[in-house]
């Protein structure tokens, strides 16, 4: 069996408070009662229908890498605030003979970007310009990682592992309520990218929780990509109609940036707490060392003998993610 996760190191506070948990408690692993259980494989993601694309993927003889490949890209319909194929990520892949290794999709800085050009004339950060535009845009890596993944790893074709994404976004779904919450953080920016109408009907207001959400373009970009790869979208049709956008909107990212973007194969940190070996991501992700250095300032105190969320349990748990992120 193959294990994948992508970015799960780096989720800021969910992550730290995850685990808190795991640390605090240590009967965290014990199987509650309605715990579900499965004896070929799992797939968890932010997304049930996403979560059931891997699954079938799974049942249809696919491994995990393949159920990877058709989640992300699934995500990338039904949850696009982060399963988006405009971003990047991570993964760690670790094989049943022991191998393990990580990949590296993680967004680049185009190579027109500069070290001071979020910053005005007075050398002030100027608000919004690295978080929101064409200008806060890193060259996109998901498309490359998951199409070095399954080159590598994968066993069911590769068509076949965006087909669900494609039906999804063209006969649409039902967005759902943490999905509709979401959409009210567009409205603002509506007038500025048109595009964002898709998310909003027609009479302007947020898409409601069991509204059909389709979104026409994105299956026909999607298609591209499953008939023509990672290459059709870093030099293909998909490649110049980004180019074309961000010349449209002051964007840096160009042909050469897209072109020259490789997903990269790195081996994983490795440590330990109380007798398990840790794998984890590497630089350029913060998450692995961090994790590690945290667990090991951990392991150094009785956290079990402190009590679940004691003052002195929390007080370690806290003070070794201080440390740990200082460094």
């Amino acid at each position: 069996m193959i294990y994948s996760l992508a970015r799960v190191l780096s989720c800021g506070r969910a992550a730290l408070v995850w685990l808190a948990v795991l640390l605090l408690q240590p009967r965290a692993f014990a199987a509650p009662v309605e715990a579900l259980c499965a004896r070929g494989g799992m797939v968890v993601s932010a997304c049930p229908l996403a979560s059931t694309i891997g699954a079938r993927i799974l049942r249809d003889g696919g491994n995990a890498v393949d159920a990877a490949v058709a989640v992300g890209f699934a995500l990338a319909v039904t949850f696009p605030g982060a399963g988006n194929i405009g971003g990047g990520g991570f993964m760690l892949i670790r094989l049943s003979d022991g191998e393990s290794v990580c990949i590296d999709y993680r967004e680049r800085a185009p190579a027109g970007a500069s070290r001071d050009m979020y910053l005005d004339d007075g050398g002030e950060v100027i608000s919004d310009l690295s978080t929101i535009g064409h200008l806060s845009a890193g060259v996109p890596g998901t498309v490359a990682g998951l199409y070095l993944a399954h080159g590598r790893y994968g066993t069911l074709p590769w068509k076949d592992l965006l087909q669900p994404a494609i039906d999804l976004a063209r006969n649409g779904f039902p967005v759902s309520r943490e999905l509709a919450l979401s959409f009210e953080r567009l409205l603002p920016h509506l007038g500025t990218y048109p595009g964002l109408s898709v998310f909003v009907g027609e009479d302007g207001s947020c898409r409601e929780p069991g509204d059909l959400l389709v979104q026409a373009d994105l299956a026909r970009t999607l298609e591209r990509i499953a008939f023509g790869g990672a290459e059709e979208f870093y030099e293909g049709e998909t490649a110049e109609l980004l180019r074309l956008e961000m010349e449209r909107g002051g964007g840096l990212i160009d042909r050469d940036d897209l072109s020259d973007y490789e997903a990269v194969v790195r081996e994983p940190v490795r440590g330990s707490y109380r007798g398990y070996e840790i794998l984890s991501m590497p630089p350029p992700s913060s998450g692995g060392i961090v994790l590690l250095e945290i667990l090991n300032i951990a392991e150094g105190f009785p956290l079990s003998e402190y009590g679940f969320l004691s003052d002195e349990a929390v007080h370690v748990v806290v003070e070794a993610e201080k440390r740990a992120y200082r460094d």
